[in-house]
């Protein structure tokens, strides 16, 4: 038996060779990074390999086959009652790991069948509702959640806005490396201004007594710390939203300032959600669903919604039309006739 800490005969060679023999969710890390793959995804990916070497007794993948995952797929669907969308990604993960790490494509790979994803219509909140909401957060959380309604912006993309990214001249904010991988252009609530000044004063004194007590800069995509060595120090590449904590990077384990963790606006949401007596589904991730069916009751167009969304396909974009006129609101009943 293998043990699954350690990489198999035929596994791809880590590119950074070191003393010892790396361990299998290591070289599993060190592929997904070396395709530029989000932490999340790297999280997910570790996670899934993990589970399915555990639920297999601890044997070894590479003893394992096309039955061991199907099995593991069904005990993930029929025993756990898990989503499509998590079954799809654990399927993802047993892929990349028997292809990229392994260097094993056998034909059953191809034949193990995805479950078909579910078309959900998105959770909307009407103007009102929004309004009712958002008069429920305050403090950082409120001016984040105002933000994210207002530009469109998935959760991480508001996060990871660095100082440099908010240009008030222009009335824009460039968000870096969304979904994709792609830049993109959004507005700048003229509105929303006076916060984002107020939260910029807030971060330069915090960056000011990094910059006095001597902690590492702020950590820098791709290669740019070594290109750019002071860059992550300096105030255009401070966070908008910093965290009031030193943090360890999970990464390079460097202790730095990140920015602020999702949980803290996933939370205030929640409660913000009971205490204005809605009973929809509510997420942050609803703020964006909102703002995109409010542009287009607006009268704004398809095209442009699905740039300021950073929508690479417009059928995706489409789905909002489903929340608009083409369903109950949109159909004058029989009944009502009678």
């Amino acid at each position: 038996m293998h043990s699954i800490n350690h990489l198999p005969k035929h596994a791809v060679a880590p590119a950074c060779a070191s003393s010892r023999p790396p361990r299998l969710l290591d070289l599993l890390r060190e592929r997904i990074r070396y395709r530029h793959y989000s932490l999340r995804t790297e999280q997910a990916y570790v996670h899934w390999v993990r589970a399915f070497i555990r639920q297999q007794g601890m044997r070894h993948p590479r003893d394992l086959g096309a039955a061991e995952v199907e099995q593991f797929l069904c005990w993930l669907a029929n025993e756990r009652n898990v989503a499509p969308s998590t079954h799809n990604q654990a399927l993802s993960a047993l892929l990349f790991l028997y292809r990229e790490v392994l260097a094993i494509d056998l034909p059953w790979m191809n034949e193990i069948g995805r479950p078909k994803k579910r078309e959900r219509v998105p959770v909307v909140l009407s103007r009102a509702e929004v309004s009712r909401l958002l008069g429920m957060i305050h403090g950082i959380e409120g001016d984040l959640a105002r933000l994210l309604y207002g530009t469109g912006m998935r959760l991480m993309e508001g996060l990871r806005l660095r100082v440099k990214d908010l240009d008030f001249d222009r009335n824009e904010i460039v968000v870096r490396e969304g979904k994709g991988g792609k830049d993109r252009r959004v507005m700048l609530p003229g509105s929303h201004a006076p916060a984002l000044r107020r939260r910029l004063d807030a971060g330069r004194l915090l960056w000011e007594r990094d910059r006095e007590a001597g902690p590492p800069g702020v950590s820098m995509p791709d290669a740019l710390a070594r290109k750019y060595p002071r860059a992550g120090q300096s105030w255009p590449w401070f966070w908008v939203w910093p965290s009031e904590r030193l943090s360890r990077d999970p990464v390079s384990g460097i202790e730095r300032r990140h920015h602020l963790y999702e949980q803290r606006l996933q939370r205030a949401m929640r409660r913000a959600t009971r205490m204005a007596g809605l009973h929809k589904p509510v997420s942050v991730h609803t703020l964006r669903h909102s703002f995109a069916t409010h542009l287009l009751e607006g009268g704004y167009d398809i095209r442009t919604v699905q740039e300021l969304l950073g929508h690479a396909d417009v059928s995706t974009t489409m789905i909002y039309t489903h929340v608009l006129n083409k369903g109950g609101r949109g159909v004058v009943s029989p009944i009502d006739a009678v």
